[in-house]
């Protein structure tokens, strides 16, 4: 899941016109400027997690802290394949649109929660054509095909606006790591 040192800015708060890029700023920055709606695929090689507390198979269990890397793809990538490589690379390489880092912790019974949030999270996604940076924080829950919501803590470029991200577990791909769809809802 993410750690990062970024710059980000509240809903409210900071500088009216933040740096999104090369002479583009959040005032100048349109809605072709903004991608609402994107996959990330997670890089399995870069999940990581405390070795204490776990279930004992092993698997982490409430409490127990991580963190994970991954890539952001146009929405639709992942319908038809995992994302990433067995060695972590990415499967797309053209298509990535940037890195999605999450930290957390593993809350309900971790790992070998069936049903509620099993994760809380903060999120960080870097769209590399922009340097725009969303970070959300949250509950995490592993119901395939249900959005739920995030609330947008910070942002810089076109997404400093922005208030919620939706999420969608999308399940695991072959490699083991999630699939996830997130879209940011017209305000």
């Amino acid at each position: 899941m993410t750690c990062g040192l970024t710059t980000s800015i509240r809903k409210g708060f900071g500088p009216a016109a933040l740096i999104l890029g090369p002479g583009l700023t959040a005032a100048a920055a349109g809605p072709a400027d903004r991608i609402t709606e994107f996959d990330v695929a997670e890089d399995h090689t870069r999940f990581v997690f405390d070795e204490a507390p776990v279930h004992d198979d092993g698997m982490p269990a409430h409490g127990t802290a991580f963190v994970t890397q991954g890539y952001i793809y146009p929405a639709g990538t992942l319908d038809d394949g995992p994302g990433v490589t067995e060695d972590g690379a990415p499967t797309h390489p053209d298509k990535v649109l940037g890195t999605w880092t999450c930290s957390g912790w593993f809350v309900g019974e971790g790992a070998h929660t069936e049903a509620g949030a099993w994760l809380v999270s903060r999120q960080v996604y870097h769209f590399e054509d922009s340097d725009a940076v969303i970070v959300s924080q949250g509950p995490e829950y592993n119901v395939v095909g249900e959005a739920k919501p995030r609330p947008i803590t910070g942002a810089t470029g076109a997404y400093g606006d922005d208030a919620v991200i939706e999420q969608t577990f999308l399940g695991f791909h072959a490699h083991g790591g999630v699939k996830v769809r997130f879209d940011i809802p017209s305000m």
